[in-house]
């Protein structure tokens, strides 16, 4: 049984809503309503493990680019190289994430989340120990491995869990993994730049914890997939035709590439371009990551509770082109001002990516898996390809040129007018 049947047989106020089915029956809407008034109460105990557990995840992934200026003076790396590992890690992922999504969506696999993790234990082992540029790309790939088999099925848990409030759970999902993004920099920043690469094996201990966390959700989801077995499900369609749903697929991959190079150009570069531009150590470079992954953060958690509330198509129009007045003064800011735009940047950027996501599962709504792993592997595609091509360019010309050329990439939020209005409060 899929996770799409079993969580749109969750009703709530906010599904009924959204469906046009559940419009043209109102008296069925009301019975239903009633029959499922206990089903309304978001999970919050499994919402909160997966955002824990998206935490210590992400926190782990986020030192493979948060150690980049202790490997690029260790092995004398250069851009390109450093783009390599990104893409080594981004595109494992990628590539994976659609697939993983698409056969869980037909067999869930309630404990594949805690062998995910596993994996990305495997591959951070590996880095710490890792003597040269292959074996620093090999471990990269596994821990993109681990990525692409935890993101799909933690998403789709998160849908499950959401009592209907599909914004907010998918927010209260990825604010966890954002929240381990900019943790990373500040432990790389104080215990792997002190104590050098090694000390990538101490944070084997958060990949453990996650496992085990991980390992209970996986046991309430065989549960709660063993109850919803025999009860009956009502079909849901998408509430437009098969053309205008592959057209707004497509404009939401380019809003996605849009959010994710512009981001890419930050995540794995701006501590490289901090130092080189303004001349300041490796720790306060980290420091100023994190003020802009907190950012980042806090602008996650915001997206989908708003899009629950006024539609997620309207956030998508703020999100990605509301940044476009501080990308196009960054390049040129000084050291302080640098600094206190990437705020707004994180803010108002990374509020799109949680009403993309749920956007797109109401658009395939009997594909939830397929779309969270598609739209999580191209997320992280984007990411790997922009940062070898910006790695690539710094090296012909210079990092500063490349925040020039970035700053004009939220401009494709202008195809946000080509989505289709899903329901009235999209």
């Amino acid at each position: 049984m899929s996770e799409t049947n079993v969580s749109e047989s969750v009703s709530s106020p906010q599904m009924d809503l959204n469906d046009p089915q559940d419009s043209a029956e109102p008296t069925s809407n009301v019975i239903d309503n009633d029959h499922s008034r206990s089903s309304e109460v978001t999970a919050f105990t499994i919402l909160m493990a997966l955002s824990v557990s998206h935490l210590l995840n992400d926190t782990v992934q986020s030192l493979i680019a948060a150690v980049y200026p202790v490997l690029k003076d260790s092995y004398a790396l250069n851009y390109t190289q450093i783009g390599l590992i990104t893409l080594a890690f981004q595109c494992t992922a990628s590539l994976l994430q659609p697939i993983v999504g698409l056969y869980t969506d037909r067999r869930p696999l309630p404990f594949i989340l805690a062998l995910g993790m596993g994996i990305t234990l495997c591959g951070l082992l590996m880095l710490s120990v890792a003597s040269n540029f292959p074996l620093i790309l090999i471990s990269a790939a596994l821990v993109g491995i681990g990525s692409a088999v935890f993101h799909p099925e933690a998403s789709r848990v998160a849908r499950l869990a959401s009592g209907g409030r599909h914004g907010f759970a998918q927010s209260l999902f990825q604010v966890g993994g954002n929240a381990g993004s900019a943790i990373g920099p500040l432990l790389a920043a104080f215990i792997v730049v002190p104590w050098g690469q090694k000390s990538l094996a101490f944070f084997s201990v958060t990949a453990v914890a996650a496992i085990l966390i991980l390992l209970r959700v996986g046991a309430w989801y065989r549960a709660h997939l063993a109850e919803r077995v025999s009860k009956p499900v009502r079909a849901v369609s998408s509430p437009v035709s098969t053309t205008k749903a592959v057209m707004a697929i497509a404009v939401l991959l380019c809003l996605i590439f849009s959010k994710f190079f512009y981001q890419t150009s930050l995540t794995s570069y701006y501590t490289l371009y901090l130092i080189e531009t303004f001349d300041i150590s490796v720790q306060s470079a980290q420091i100023r990551l994190f003020v802009f992954l907190g950012a980042v953060a806090v602008g996650t958690f915001l997206g989908g509770p708003i899009g629950d509330r006024i539609g997620f198509k309207a956030v998508i129009w703020v999100s990605i082109l509301g940044v476009l007045p501080f990308t196009l003064i960054l390049p040129y800011a000084d050291l302080f001002w640098t600094t206190m735009l990437t705020i707004p940047i994180g803010l108002i950027l990374a509020s799109a990516f949680s009403a993309i996501v749920v956007y797109a599962q109401e658009l395939l709504p009997s594909r939830v898996g397929m779309v969270a792993g598609l739209f999580f592997g191209f997320a992280f595609g984007m990411g790997g390809i922009g940062a070898a091509v910006l790695g690539w360019l710094a090296d012909q010309t210079s990092i500063s040129y490349v925040y020039q050329l970035c700053s004009f990439l939220p401009l494709i939020g202008l195809l946000t007018i080509l989505l289709p209005n899903l329901h009235p409060k999209s």
